[in-house]
């Protein structure tokens, strides 16, 4: 929650204050959450449908990532992929990190994409991702 308020003041000072919380939040979209000029009509369809549970901020805003129980069996291999410019930033995932029980977790950070880079740069997108089933086909 801290970084969402970090990242949506930043917008707010480059812009002088002159946003309506409308433009704001496209703004912050076309930053950090999807770069394409229009929502995807299909990611649009899942912000629309999504449940009540895990929905905004308060959602997960004390949520901390934990190591599992020293017991349980060995995760298998793992990746963790962020655009550079997505909302979930590097300290986020550094404590992500620490929740995976595996020698074998990749991250990766596609550039010039935010957190839905898949529809970005589906290129490189799936470049990363045949990149890593190879190691492991």
């Amino acid at each position: 929650e801290k970084e969402f308020v970090r990242l949506e003041e930043e917008l707010m000072s480059s812009s002088n204050g002159n946003l309506s919380a409308e433009e704001l939040n496209e703004l912050f979209r076309k930053t950090h959450q999807c770069r394409t000029a229009e929502m995807p009509k299909i990611l649009g369809d899942a912000y629309a449908n999504a449940g009540t549970v895990w929905w905004g901020l308060d959602a997960i805003s004390e949520y901390i990532a934990k190591p599992p129980p020293s017991e349980a069996k060995r995760m298998p291999s793992s990746l963790i992929l962020r655009g550079e410019h997505d909302f979930v930033n590097e300290a986020s995932v550094e404590g992500w990190k620490g929740a995976f029980n595996t020698p074998f977790l990749r991250y990766k950070t596609l550039e010039g994409c935010s957190h839905h880079g898949l529809f970005e740069n589906g290129q490189a997108y799936g470049e990363i991702l045949d990149s890593y089933f190879a190691e492991y086909d």
